[in-house]
């Protein structure tokens, strides 16, 4: 109901608003006609009135010979045509008045010569030609065209401006009667809009107190889950941590017994080399033994098992020394300072600068917003993926390595991109897994380093994505928080 009744006040309003509008343009143009009938009457009258102050200054010249009276002649003369021009310009939207326009202009260009026949007269004192000439003039046809079509003309000019008066008060009437209609019914409208705010406002009241009861109850069960998953969370880590610490130990007497077996590998193989000299009717061995046949292959494949052991013990002891500084990094309280991402980064890249060169790749650090954040934290971030970008560049292919930032909504956006390998689409979640690694395995690594990141970006508030296809290269996107609260992640790691 309620939306029914905002969509009928709002077609209302349009409807007042577009009625008012077209409404307001008609007034306007009815006035503005009105307006254009009383110019144009003005303008007839103004014209009549320079013709007779022409034909009077004419006269007074006549009979007293007195130069200002020349003067007031030429002066109106000069302002009868000009007069004429804006009298024809106003009603030339009137066939009608625009034939009297004609006709007057003739006639005043012919009473306009006879006053100038009559003035050259009397320059040149033949002053009995010149009343003759005035005197004739009087009664001429050009003194009753000029009369009878002034009195047409404003007729016309009398019967338009009636016409357009009463269309103008129609239309004023009209606009008035249209805006009371819609004012009207918008107070209709709103009279029904509050009886149904207020229906609404009693129904809300009661769905928050009702919202309220539960609220009740979902909150002690969230800040219940909520410390129970804490305790959960501080119980895994602290798990993490005893089970690396104690991993540590058989690890290191492996590594130590497997040390004395390699020694002891020589001294075996020496004596089944002399024992088998003896076997056969040989003299005991003197020196270096010289394995041969099964002898040698038996001692080959110990030395690579040994190897493999070797190889083995040593990734266990990457990847415990890997959890190992995970978990002290989860327990690590984060402190926020402000810094200056590009020195930062720069320096970043200072120290990668021999592995750059060597894979034959440039660097390049764009202007890059400063934010407030964990300096440790960020150095890990940057450090990792940089080193990324360096170690799976395309071999033979010159790196490039660029690092840009921006700022939106109050969050920084860091890019790391690289014209490298790439990751092929299906593989970009997986990157971020603990211990996953995706496309060929020929660098060393445990699988570690992007989830590290990607742990630390959400402790910080932020958030982490990439962008790649196979050959193309990649771009990290990194967002975060310009000016980071420590409270509101690390309780809740």
């Amino acid at each position: 109901m309620q939306i029914l009744l905002l969509s009928a006040g709002f077609f209302v309003l349009v409807a007042i608003s577009v009625s008012s509008v077209l409404l307001v343009n008609k007034a306007r143009e009815d006035n503005a006609r009105v307006v254009h009938t009383v110019e144009a009457e003005g303008q007839i009258a103004n014209l009549l009135l320079e013709v007779r102050r022409a034909e009077s200054a004419t006269r007074a010249y006549l009979l007293s010979s007195a130069p200002q009276f020349l003067d007031e002649y030429q002066a109106a003369a000069a302002r009868i045509l000009p007069a004429l021009d804006q009298l024809e310009k106003l009603t030339q939207d009137n066939p009608a008045q625009v034939a009297n326009a004609a006709k007057l202009r003739k006639a005043v260009e012919q009473r306009l010569s006879e006053f100038a026949r009559g003035v050259d007269r009397i320059k040149n004192s033949d002053v009995a030609t010149a009343v003759t000439v005035l005197r004739d003039g009087t009664s001429t046809s050009a003194v009753e065209t000029i009369a009878s079509v002034g009195r047409d003309m404003r007729n016309e000019e009398d019967r338009l401006f009636r016409e357009r008066t009463e269309t103008a008060d129609r239309t004023q009437k009209l606009a008035s009667s249209v805006t009371i209609a819609g004012s009207a019914m918008v107070l209709a409208l709103a009279f029904g809009s509050v009886l149904l705010v207020r229906q609404s406002s009693r129904a809300r009241d009661q769905a928050e107190a009702r919202m309220r009861d539960a609220n009740l109850n979902l909150e002690a069960t969230v800040d219940e889950r909520t410390a129970d998953l804490r305790e959960a969370n501080d119980e895994i880590q602290r798990f993490a941590y005893i089970v690396s610490h104690d991993l540590r130990s058989p690890l290191v007497n492996i590594m130590g017994f497997t040390s004395e077996l390699e020694e002891l590998g020589g001294d075996i193989f020496r004596r089944i080399g002399g024992l088998t000299q003896v076997a056969t009717g040989g003299p005991p061995p003197a020196g270096e033994i010289v394995l041969e046949g099964a002898d040698k292959q038996l001692s080959a494949d110990f030395a690579e098992a040994l190897g493999f052991i070797k190889s083995s013990i040593a990734k266990m002891d990457r990847l415990i020394s890997a959890i190992l500084n995970l978990t002290r990094e989860g327990r690590r309280e984060f402190v926020p300072v402000k810094i200056d991402t590009r020195e930062l980064i720069e320096a970043i890249v200072s120290t990668l600068a021999h592995q750059a060169t060597e894979a034959q790749a440039e660097i390049h650090v764009e202007p890059l917003p400063n934010i407030i954040s964990d300096r440790l934290a960020l150095e890990q971030i940057f450090s990792n993926l940089i080193d990324n970008g360096i170690k799976y560049l395309k071999s033979g292919v010159p790196g490039e390595i660029r690092i840009r930032g921006r700022t939106k909504l109050g969050y920084a956006i860091f890019e790391i991109s690289d014209n490298g390998r790439g990751i092929d689409p299906k593989d970009h979640q997986r990157i971020f897994d603990l211990f996953r690694r995706a496309g060929t395995q020929d660098k060393p690594g445990q699988g570690i380093g992007l989830a590290h990141v990607r742990a630390l970006v959400r402790r910080l508030g932020g958030t982490m994505s990439v962008s790649s296809e196979l050959n193309t290269g990649s771009t990290f996107t990194i967002t975060l928080p310009i000016a980071w609260n420590a409270s509101n992640r690390n309780a809740d790691r």
